[in-house]
């Protein structure tokens, strides 16, 4: 039987620049389900930053409920939220956020380097998450010798590197060409078909929605719709995705 992993009450969230009040987030609830694959989608300004920032522990909300794994965090301290940060979630940004003249096995090792883990332990960890993402054989080159989909596969890696609960993923191809996007995408849904992993994404791209199991669309800082997507499992069909 599933059991929740994320689920928000009633999130709001508002910011102030200057004498303007900015309300990112209107009153947010939802929830999903440890396994899920999930597409955040709506146009800039809606408040898709603001969520992902929240579920990822980078932010707190000024009011509302915030529950992970069965734990109401949203009123964590800094360090509570960095703990469940670096155990429990893995991050693929849009920009990749690798380390210049470093290989990808070193990039990789970055989340062990501050953890108990011995050296030829956070090695074997880190050979094994490239092994995922199918970038073992090129563990040892540097940064500048990889291509941006072998980038972004070496940033998939790091985020799998502590078998975390959930994977945030902002933007994951924005930027790359549409055949290397498809590649990194049939990397998360593998990780989400085989190993169960919970994922949620964040997509401007309807294609890209396409490959998860369901979309929710906000607009003004509220959800304000959610669809299922009738063909998930199957192989994503460039311009097929849901509407925006």
């Amino acid at each position: 039987m599933s059991r929740k992993i994320i689920e928000l009450n009633n999130l709001v969230k508002t910011y102030h620049v200057g004498d303007t009040e900015v309300r990112a987030l209107r009153g947010v609830s939802y929830a999903v389900e440890e396994g899920e694959f999930l597409a955040v989608m709506g146009p800039s300004g809606s408040g898709k930053s603001t969520l992902m920032n929240i579920l990822g522990c980078l932010d707190k909300p000024n009011s509302g409920e915030y529950f992970f794994g069965g734990q109401e965090i949203s009123k964590f301290s800094k360090n509570e939220l960095a703990r469940i940060r670096n155990e429990k979630i893995g991050f693929v940004f849009q920009t990749f956020n690798l380390l210049a003249r470093t290989t990808a096995l070193e990039n990789v090792e970055l989340p062990l380097l501050y953890s108990h883990a011995n050296g030829r332990n956070r090695t074997e960890k880190a050979l094994a998450a490239l092994e995922a993402v199918g970038l073992k054989e090129r563990a040892y080159h540097k940064t500048n010798q990889l291509s941006g989909g072998e980038q972004q596969r070496v940033a998939i890696a790091r985020a799998l590197l502590n078998n975390p609960s959930l994977i945030l993923a902002d933007e994951p191809t924005g930027n790359l060409d549409s055949k290397t996007g498809e590649e990194v995408m049939d990397i998360f849904s593998r990780l989400n078909r085989d190993q169960g992993m919970t994922m949620v994404l964040v997509t401007h791209e309807a294609d890209i929605a396409n490959y998860a199991r369901k979309s929710i669309f906000l607009k003004d800082g509220l959800i304000i719709r959610e669809e299922t997507n009738p063909r998930f499992g199957q192989k994503a069909i460039r311009g097929q995705g849901v509407k925006p």
